[in-house]
């Protein structure tokens, strides 16, 4: 089975802003771009998954525009981290003491004091991924760090301790991965 993994186009956001579950719209010019660009290249029948926030609501609706073919549901596990009250906040104000706090415990620290523990976030996309066991191809439109997390997943890392594990790299705004994954 192919896991087509989509992150949204650029949300209207400053620069340097943490944002993981503040919910935005996105560049609508880059949505529509990327909604043309995946209408060409997908399958007929691949179901489509998107995470609740705007910015990526926008793109299914631009996709679904373009191809009607395709039907759609939301599902809220797809949703970015919970950066608690860190959200809005530009990475530059959040002191350095929270964020060493942060990388010491990365797998059970709850982000913004309020918000997701890694160990957390992964069970949540853990959860959606497990349920693609016996499914057709699938097309998620989601966030940086629910891709990241896939990925692990997909190479069966289910739980990590350091920051080091995290990877570091995701496509940029509007761009995909496309996984193939062995189901059982």
């Amino acid at each position: 089975m192919k896991l087509w993994l989509v992150r949204h186009a650029q949300p209207l956001v400053g620069a340097g802003i943490c944002y993981g579950r503040l919910d935005m719209a996105a560049d609508a010019g880059a949505t529509a771009e990327c909604a043309k660009e995946l209408a060409a290249l997908l399958p007929a029948g691949i179901r489509v998954i998107s995470s609740p926030l705007q910015r990526c609501e926008q793109l299914t609706h631009a996709l679904h525009a373009q191809r009607p073919d395709l039907s759609y549901k939301t599902d809220a596990r797809l949703q970015e981290m919970d950066f608690g009250q860190w959200e809005g906040r530009a990475w530059q104000a959040i002191g350095q003491a929270e964020l060493e706090a942060w990388t010491t415990d990365f797998a059970n620290y709850r982000v913004g004091h309020d918000g997701e523990s890694v160990a957390a976030f992964m069970r949540r996309v853990a959860s959606a991924f497990d349920a693609l066991q016996g499914r057709g191809d699938t097309l998620w439109i989601t966030h940086a760090g629910v891709i990241r997390a896939v990925e692990l997943l997909a190479r069966g890392i289910r739980h990590i301790e350091r920051a080091g594990q995290w990877p570091l790299d995701a496509p940029k705004y509007g761009q995909w991965r496309l996984l193939n994954l062995h189901t059982g």
